[in-house]
């Protein structure tokens, strides 16, 4: 018997001052994912590993600053189509898709994502947002 997501859908998304060759360099590259990965200055990514294809995975230590808690962020890649999108299902069924617009020297990156129960809607977006919002930061600066 198939079983049937039914999780909540929420999408997040930005234009990134980039091309989107930087764009997706700079979301897939391990050594560039750990210096924009975080919801807030209070913590950091120490940490990751990316395996960039078809049915690979990745894992992200996501951890506060003052080591009060931490979490590994991961998921097996379910689609990859370089420079357009990225699909992925995490360890508890969700998933994620991320869209890569190219718009000549900008890129819009549109993430939806599957909500999970425990926090509100509100702040699952606002976190992931976040989260976005330091990638086109970092991207945008370096």
């Amino acid at each position: 018997m198939e079983t049937q997501n039914t999780f909540q859908k929420i999408t997040v998304e930005a234009i990134v001052n980039a091309p989107v060759e930087k764009v997706w360099n700079y979301w897939n590259a391990p050594e560039q994912v750990t210096k924009w990965n975080t919801p807030h200055e209070s913590w950091h990514c120490p940490s990751g590993r990316n395996d960039l294809r078809v049915g690979g995975d990745f894992s992200f230590r996501m951890e506060a600053r003052d080591g009060s808690t931490g979490f590994d962020f991961g998921g097996t890649y379910d689609e990859v189509k370089t420079n357009e999108k990225i699909a992925y299902t995490m360890s508890d069924a969700r998933t994620v898709s991320v869209v890569f617009t190219a718009m000549g020297d900008q890129t819009k990156v549109t993430e939806t994502f599957d909500a999970e129960s425990t926090n509100s809607i509100e702040m699952q977006q606002g976190g992931w947002q976040a989260i976005l919002d330091n990638f086109k930061k970092h991207t945008e600066e370096n």
